[in-house]
């Protein structure tokens, strides 16, 4: 079981997760812009029971998302990076890539594409959808 290792920008929360994640995604969801102040998040799609935080408490903003059930996303109240967003929808965290202490993973999809801004680059070797792919809500 490998180890990932990642924490907030001043070192007061840190997490890790165990094995690769189920899926890595960049989303470019106009909330997901609004999270990052940047065309998209790139998430790490990790088990709800495979995620732990080890040092300090999150703070936590929530939201409805797109299936009506919360999406609880957990940052740091002191230098306010964004660490994760618990789905559940799907009872996983979506993680932070850029929070790693080592980034290995690529993205394997683009959701919500469509709302990406005129100025985004998308990458042409990863598959790209509107919303979600066929079977996840999209």
């Amino acid at each position: 079981m490998e180890k990932h290792i990642g924490s907030c920008r001043c070192g007061g929360i840190e997490f890790y997760f165990y094995n690769d994640p189920i899926n890595s995604i960049f989303c470019y969801c106009k909330e997901c812009q609004s999270l990052t102040g940047s065309d998209k998040w790139f998430g790490l799609w990790v088990p709800k029971d495979n995620f732990k935080f080890t040092k300090g408490t999150p703070s936590t903003y929530t939201r409805a998302g797109d299936s009506g059930k919360d999406v609880n996303y957990k940052f740091c109240g002191n230098c306010s990076t964004a660490l994760c967003a618990e789905i559940t929808a799907g009872n996983f965290y979506s993680v932070s890539a850029t929070s790693l202490k080592s980034i290995k993973f690529n993205p394997k999809m683009s959701i919500y594409a469509s709302s990406a801004p005129s100025w985004a680059i998308l990458p042409n070797d990863v598959p790209k959808f509107d919303t979600l792919p066929p079977g996840m809500g999209g």
